[in-house]
């Protein structure tokens, strides 16, 4: 079961309300905010099916994973999610690398951490070097909406 990311590319200007309430539940709520979200949630496929025109996801790796949560990752406060953070309040001694293997297995979601503190989603910058494409298009149509697979990596190592 892959762990999706999701990220907002367009604004709110001229959103439908079905779909900013759809945005506004799966937390992405302004430009360049991203969420961690299981492919096995009851009901993502088609949230993410709903809100295609407005947000690009796919498949991330361990690696990048690991690299998102350290440089973007934050607790209540706005302060820095440190290995010694999730040591203390999670109970893995591995820090950040454990957590990133137990949400790559499922065993955690990101989302339902927000009881322990973390927040649940991550303000990313503009890509680095812009957009190799137009936002207002599908990633297959020459554009940078909707479903990507695994080259979501290539795209959030940009927005860090």
């Amino acid at each position: 079961m892959p762990l999706y990311l999701v990220i907002r590319l367009r604004g709110q200007v001229d959103v439908n309300p079905d779909i900013e309430k759809t945005l506004y539940l799966l937390r992405l709520r302004q430009r360049y905010a991203a969420a961690l979200y299981h492919s096995s949630l009851p009901g993502i496929e088609g949230m993410l099916r709903k809100v295609q025109d407005w947000a690009t996801w796919g498949e991330i790796d361990r690696d990048t994973l690991i690299q998102l949560l350290k440089v973007r990752g934050r607790i209540i406060g706005d302060k820095p999610l440190t290995d010694e953070w999730v040591s203390e309040n999670l109970g893995l001694y591995g820090g950040i690398p454990e957590l990133a293997d137990k949400l790559l297995a499922g065993e955690l979601h990101y989302h339902k951490l927000e009881e322990k503190g973390i927040k649940p989603f991550f303000r990313l910058h503009p890509p680095r070097g812009g957009f190799k494409k137009t936002i207002k298009r599908h990633y297959t149509n020459a554009g940078e909406l909707g479903y990507r697979g695994s080259d979501i990596n290539k795209l959030v190592l940009k927005m860090l």
